[in-house]
């Protein structure tokens, strides 16, 4: 089993959590719970369990709303195992430092010193860092608390920070997207379809998303200062035929999106023989195209990893 496609999975997707809530049953007044969720389609059942099962089956998978699933680990015993992975296997976003502060909530909570004044302020303080901070009522609840400085990832100056190939199969099989692009001429008389692959991320994570271009050796970053959000992205068919396609069928990627990936594949077969150039190969690619991604309809009883990450 790969850890680093689990580190590059939960760098896009999962979620430290420290809980508070008031509760008038502990003498302290308030409830603290440190908790590891991922939140996925529901459609990507399979790909969490591989995920459940790669952390020894410890925590739960439950329905979040109509359409996704929710994993969480939220016992002190069960969350040891997560935080002894992401220590040996840590995450390189800025999503570590979410991390570090979720771990430093850990050994409180795990001592039992949040049940004291001491502890709850200083696990207040952390939260406070943590995410998107507190919220209103924590912040009338505890006014003279201040928050505890934001451990510093290391941005693009850092050396070389994607340590196994398995991180970004991971990291894409979270983030990136695989999708056949179409645009009609000016006239409107011819339809013209392309590949393209994207990875988007936050803007504070800009560093590592420039770090693809090296990594990969193609493609480039578009930053959007309106989203705070930045985008690498692979358009040049060259690259895509040479670069991307060799580089995840040899790192799968995971999950349904293992399946979007199987189709650009058809429509890059499509484009090698310039199938695209004529109508036949058009109508082919537009309708790879409208099962992909959102259009795509799986069936429950339908495994959709292709091959395991993990081997």
């Amino acid at each position: 089993m790969n850890p680093y496609f689990i580190t590059g999975f939960v760098d896009g997707e999962a979620c430290f959590i420290i809980s508070v809530l008031k509760n008038q049953k502990l003498k302290i007044g308030w409830e603290v719970q440190v908790i590891f969720t991922i939140n996925l389609a529901e459609k990507d059942r399979a790909l969490l369990k591989l995920i459940q099962s790669f952390f020894n089956g410890v925590g739960s998978i439950t329905k979040h709303d109509k359409n996704s699933l929710k994993y969480r680990v939220a016992s002190i015993q069960d969350l040891g195992i997560v935080i002894s992975n992401f220590d040996k296997y840590p995450l390189i976003t800025q999503k570590k430092a979410d991390y570090l502060l979720f771990k430093e909530a850990f050994h409180i909570v795990k001592s039992k010193n949040h049940l004291t004044t001491e502890g709850l302020h200083k696990i207040i303080a952390i939260k406070a860092s943590l995410n998107n901070g507190l919220p209103d009522k924590l912040k009338t609840a505890f006014p003279g608390v201040l928050p505890v400085p934001r451990p510093l990832v290391l941005g693009s100056l850092c050396p070389q920070r994607i340590k196994d190939p398995s991180w970004l199969a991971g990291f894409a099989s979270a983030e990136g997207c695989f999708m056949i692009k179409s645009q009609e001429s000016r006239s409107g008389s011819k339809v013209y379809a392309g590949l393209v692959f994207s990875v988007s991320q936050h803007s504070r994570d800009e560093g590592l998303m420039r770090d693809l271009i090296n990594y990969l050796g193609c493609g480039n970053y578009y930053p959007n200062l309106k989203v705070d959000k930045g985008e690498y992205v692979v358009v040049r068919f060259n690259d895509i035929e040479s670069k991307i396609i060799p580089f995840f069928n040899k790192y799968p990627i995971g999950g349904v999106k293992a399946l979007d990936f199987a189709d650009f594949k058809k429509a890059a077969d499509i484009v090698k023989v310039k199938g695209h150039l004529t109508r036949t190969g058009l109508v082919e690619i537009l309708k790879i195209k409208e099962g992909m991604n959102t259009g795509r309809v799986v069936s429950k009883t339908v495994s959709t990893t292709s091959r395991t990450p993990f081997r």
